[in-house]
């Protein structure tokens, strides 16, 4: 699954650690979750004696780049406060297969009810942050940005960016709520690239970004003309990336986006363009191959 750089297959950070969420936020998302697995209560857990106690190993099964400890640990915590998990890694830190990752100790039935929904996070953000450590290796050596997308998991925004960041990527906006993007429908609705740059230069305030999206050169120059300093280039041939260099001149920050994949990113990024907006960052995750096993003692 994985290919990190010329030297993947051993343990240890690939990324710097990325601030992570809010813990309350963490616990919302993981009691939502929770909800939605056990509800009522695990009627199959429930068999097992109240104080009967086990031991669990994490391991993966292939290499991959861990990200999600945190979602993790707060299951086991919110069923059971007494259970231990004890990290023998850290989020960003490339895995190798066969590697044990943690030891979880605790009640039996804690660590059955808890098991699918730990591992689902973990595998789930584990596979993003994978993914973003091969985009990030795809065009090491070269002066690009590479940035995710608001098209995530539903309900798994704040997860995903994280775990992007962990790969070694960048995040794009959080939602709609936080930068100015302008897409072709705002522009049709809007009616011109000029009163929809003139509108937004009038509503952001201040530290709001403002970008605007453009499919040709023709719209490339005019959004240039009407002083936009952010534009995403919406699924341009190589050769038009290197033409809109070229207009740009530096003027403004250019973002390629669309269709973007392992095989073509290098070739856009030695385009010249400032950033490569990647839409597979967290649509087209691969859950990591994790166990978690019960041990003898």
């Amino acid at each position: 699954m994985a290919d990190f750089d010329h030297a993947t297959n051993h343990s240890g950070p690939t990324a710097r650690p990325a601030p992570l969420p809010d813990p309350r936020l963490i616990e919302a998302q993981v009691r939502a979750a929770l909800e939605e697995d056990v509800g009522a209560g695990d009627l199959t857990a429930a068999l097992l004696p109240h104080d009967q106690r086990a031991r669990a190993e994490l391991i993966t099964r292939e290499p991959a780049v861990l990200c999600g400890c945190a979602w993790f640990d707060t299951v086991f915590r919110l069923l059971d406060p007494e259970i231990a998990v004890r990290w023998e890694v850290a989020d960003g830190d490339r895995i190798r297969p066969g590697q044990r990752l943690a030891l979880i100790e605790g009640r039996s039935a804690g660590l059955l009810t808890g098991e699918r929904t730990a591992m689902n996070y973990l595998q789930t953000l584990s596979g993003t942050a994978t993914r973003a450590a091969e985009f990030a290796a795809a065009i090491v050596g070269l002066p690009v940005q590479v940035l995710d997308t608001r098209k995530t998991l539903p309900g798994l925004r704040v997860q995903q960016k994280y775990a992007v960041a962990c790969g070694g990527c960048r995040n794009h906006r959080m939602g709609l709520f936080d930068a100015i993007l302008i897409k072709e429908n705002h522009i049709l609705a809007a009616g011109s690239i000029p009163a929809v740059l003139a509108a937004a230069g009038a509503a952001a305030g201040a530290g709001v970004d403002i970008q605007i999206e453009v499919e040709s050169l023709d719209e490339l120059q005019t959004a240039l003309a009407g002083g936009a300093e952010s534009i995403l280039l919406d699924n341009f041939a190589l050769g038009d990336l290197r033409l809109a260099v070229a207009m740009s001149a530096g003027r403004a920050q250019l973002e390629a986006s669309g269709g973007v994949t392992l095989a073509t990113i290098r070739a856009i990024a030695e385009t010249g363009v400032d950033r490569i907006s990647v839409g597979a960052l967290t649509k087209d995750v691969t859950a990591v191959d994790l166990s978690m096993r019960f041990t003898p003692g």
